[in-house]
């Protein structure tokens, strides 16, 4: 048997390298074989630091009788959903077809062509409660495959015209003020009232919909900002932080945050450290950004996409127990490994976050820190995903153009360096470019396979834990207008969100990140540009208290004409005023007049 994963660049596929599961990596080569062979295809997604994925490979993948009847039966395909989104995406639509309670492993059954005709999440060596062993649920598909064969391609010809009508969104008008009044009324309605967050078990941070509501805070909802603090300050007391480390695992088991799983994710803290920092909460922002300084930051460069939530102690393997040490133990044992794939877009998360943060709270070592992951990723053509000097096949995706320009964009105006405003212009503009069923598309082309097979999705709105790749496009565009006046990203950005729209407002729990973008649409473009060759002045203490609404840019006066050398039209004529801190407030590009007194500035922003 060929071992196809132990060159994998994935931590999670290489990890699968020893089972006696046939496994091929995603491409066109095994669905070929499988219609060599005339037999199904089995795709197992997951990724490396989700607890179920490593349970069904102890329990099903390691058993090598199962594994037999596995090679024998189906051609098996092994995905790691960080690497490739885009497939973790087309077949998470699929599964809905055949169950509500989606998520990882997810276990997909399809025709040589690549069709879904059956799928679910993780199965059991045994039989438990209302769910199948995995064997069971094999011999099942494989009779189905083999008797009714008409009845299977009926399915999975059903259920790939059904993705393809999901893929084209029909674009709606942006929600009004008052829909947004509604939405937060909503969203109120999902408060866990004793144990604060939404819903009940499992319970996640859902960081996007506390970035909407500081957001909506900012546009005037003061009970939007005193929804988003509780929960802010019930997750800070939990058990659902590190207290130690810093950084926040990804969700608790019960609704009171106990029994954390323990995975401490790249996205999660990195939107949460500018949530946190928007709150002026400085102890928790500074443990975030201390986890994702240094633990998640790779020797090499770039910050790892996870931590794993699994580590050895007393040569035992466990979850959690590591995260129960003090800080002394912790330095005395190994700790949990980090999934060490560079992913292009959640680096681009970090860095906005790190700059934001960094610039808000009056600690230049944070943007130092975003800078040298910005210079890492720069360094190079833009990929999905890299280990060390390996490069990933994996197509790059509209999250990896979207979340690096917003990353670059604001690093651009916290460092005040216009090489990295430069850049987000460039990735995002080739990104437009590239745009056909929306503003925002892939100059390299979407997936080939699911391309080839019909089954790329035209415009994927999936969101949730952290932005979709058009609602981070769309973010990117705004603020690059905000700094250059250029009609074309703002068009961009609104026409991007009223694809989302109509499913967004339906679904607000699940599209804060959209949202967000959308309600700064709604709110006139408003910018302070900050000239200040001190960088220790009082205006620039009252700058960094500005409400999210209005866009920040401090710069030198060398800075300021670079900006403006550079097209963007905010920074033309920004000049200091006798020598003093002068700060510009602008609507729509039009500027009161320069002020150089901390009260009169005051004035302005209130």
């Amino acid at each position: 048997m060929t071992n196809r994963l132990a060159d994998a660049v994935s931590p999670y596929l290489r990890s699968h390298a020893g089972n006696p599961v046939d496994w091929w990596q995603w491409g066109p080569e095994p669905f070929a074989e499988a219609e060599r062979r005339g037999v199904p295809v089995l795709i197992s997604i997951g990724y490396s630091t989700c607890h179920w994925c490593h349970v069904m490979a102890r329990e099903s993948f390691s058993d090598p009788v199962l594994a037999e009847y596995l090679n024998a039966n189906f051609v098996s395909i092994k995905v790691d959903r960080e690497e490739h989104p885009d497939v973790d995406s087309t077949y998470m639509a699929t599964a809905g077809a055949f169950t509500q309670q989606l998520g990882w492993p997810l276990t997909v059954f399809a025709t040589p062509a690549g069709r879904t005709f059956f799928a679910g999440t993780y199965y059991p060596p045994q039989p438990v409660q209302n769910i199948p062993a995995f064997r069971q649920v094999l011999e099942a598909v494989q009779d189905a495959w083999t008797n009714r064969r008409s009845e299977v391609d009926a399915n999975a010809a059903q259920i790939a015209n059904a993705l393809a009508a999901q893929s084209t969104q029909k674009p709606g008008p942006l929600p009004t003020s008052a829909d947004f009044n509604a939405i937060v009324s909503e969203l109120r309605t999902y408060e866990d009232t004793e144990f604060g967050g939404f819903g009940g078990a499992p319970k996640f941070p859902v960081a996007t919909v506390i970035g909407l509501l500081l957001d909506r805070e900012d546009a005037g909802d003061a009970e939007a900002g005193a929804l988003a603090r509780r929960t802010l300050t019930a997750m800070a007391n939990s058990e659902l932080r590190d207290s130690v480390e810093g950084g926040f695992f990804r969700y608790a088991v019960h609704r009171d945050w106990s029994e954390p799983h323990y995975e401490r994710m790249l996205y999660d803290n990195a939107l949460l450290l500018d949530a946190y920092a928007r709150v002026g909460d400085t102890a928790v922002a500074d443990g975030i950004a201390s986890f994702l300084l240094n633990v998640l930051a790779l020797p090499g460069g770039g910050l790892a996409s996870a931590q794993d939530s699994e580590s050895i102690l007393n040569g035992v393997k466990v979850e959690g127990d590591y995260y129960k040490l003090s800080a002394e133990e912790r330095a005395a044992v190994t700790p949990p490994a980090l999934d060490d794939k560079v992913l292009t877009g959640w680096n681009g998360l970090a860095i906005g976050a790190l700059a934001s943060a960094g610039y808000r709270l009056g600690r230049p070592d944070w943007v130092e820190g975003a800078t040298k992951i910005a210079d890492y990723l720069l360094d190079g053509p833009l990929i999905r995903a890299r280990t060390g000097e390996a490069a990933s096949t994996a197509q790059p995706t509209l999250e990896d153009y979207g979340m690096l320009a917003d990353g670059l964009a604001s690093l651009a105006i916290a460092s005040g360096e216009v090489s990295y405003a430069v850049a987000a212009r460039e990735i995002l503009s080739d990104a437009m470019a590239a745009g056909s069923a929306s503003p925002f598309g892939v100059p390299t082309g979407g997936d080939p396979v699911l391309t080839a097979h019909g089954l790329m999705l035209e415009v994927d709105p999936s969101e949730g834990a952290y932005p979709s790749g058009i609602s981070a496009a769309a973010h990117a565009a705004l603020t690059l207008y905000g700094i250059s006046g250029d009609a074309a990203f703002r068009d961009a950005s609104r026409q991007a969100m009223e694809i989302l729209a109509p499913l967004s407002v339906t679904r607000a729990i699940s599209f804060g990140f959209a949202l967000s973008v959308m309600s700064a649409l709604n709110e006139p473009t408003t910018a302070l540009v900050l000239v200040d060759d001190t960088d220790n002045s009082e205006l620039a203490a009252i700058a960094r208290t500005a409400p999210r609404t209005v866009l920040v840019a401090q710069v030198t006066s060398a800075q300021a004409q670079a900006f403006a050398e550079a097209g963007f039209e905010l920074f033309v004529g920004r000049t200091s005023q006798n020598g003093l801190p002068t700060a510009y407030l602008c609507e729509s590009f039009v500027c009161h007049l320069p002020v150089t007194d901390a009260e009169a500035l005051r004035g302005l922003l209130s």
